[in-house]
């Protein structure tokens, strides 16, 4: 987890920011960005820190109050379901993104972007195919974004409890769809991704 990191520390760089995003895939809610600068030194280094999705609801709570205590610096940013459905979900992350960058209080000198795909900005950058499962900054950020997200559509889910949001984070599990066939969309749908659900409710409709 920490070599990739330490190669480029090893040339120099010292701010290396990990950036990830949460909330690619949903048929609901907004897409979340983090950007994070970790410590190497081996006394602030955090056991436990892997990708997001392979830890436990609990324990990605409790990794995120250790990373924000030692982190250097750290953004967490948004684009919103309006803006998915109107530049697409990749240049929503990509806008999270870059709005994290500038955010920022230290300035970063590197960027390792989970993912396969690059930001448009002259900070040096490499992309890491899954990166939340190879670099110690990208694990990192996974675990701020995802935290921040579910605790999102949690509160979210009181305000539409017929979709079940605190369960499946507006992902598209049976119980979804189910709801979305029964009750139509709500306001944190995207319009985008749900349309074949729709389009195929219509068709049964006929």
């Amino acid at each position: 987890m920490f070599e990739i990191e330490e190669n480029l520390y090893k040339k120099k760089f010292k701010n290396i920011v990990g950036l990830d995003e949460v909330g690619r895939g949903p048929l609901a809610g907004n897409v979340v960005a983090c950007a994070v600068i970790m410590p190497l030194d081996e006394k602030f280094r955090i056991v436990g820190i892997q990708d997001s999705k392979k830890l436990t609801a609990k324990k990605r709570e409790y990794l995120v109050e250790k990373i924000k205590e030692v982190a250097i610096d750290y953004a967490i940013c948004e684009s919103s379901v309006e803006e998915i459905d109107s530049i697409n979900i990749l240049n929503a992350t990509k806008k999270a993104m870059l709005q994290c960058l500038q955010n920022l209080k230290v300035a970063p000198d590197y960027l390792l972007i989970d993912g396969n795909f690059l930001l448009q900005t002259d900070i040096p950058q490499e992309c890491v195919v899954r990166g939340d499962s190879r670099s110690y900054s990208i694990a990192a950020a996974s675990i701020l974004a995802k935290v921040y997200r579910d605790n999102q559509m949690q509160e979210i889910a009181k305000l539409y409890p017929e979709y079940s949001f605190e369960k499946h984070k507006g992902y598209g599990t049976r119980i979804h769809i189910e709801a979305i066939k029964k009750y139509g969309l709500c306001k944190i749908h995207r319009k985008t991704f749900t349309k074949k659900i729709l389009d195929n409710l219509e068709k049964i409709k006929r």
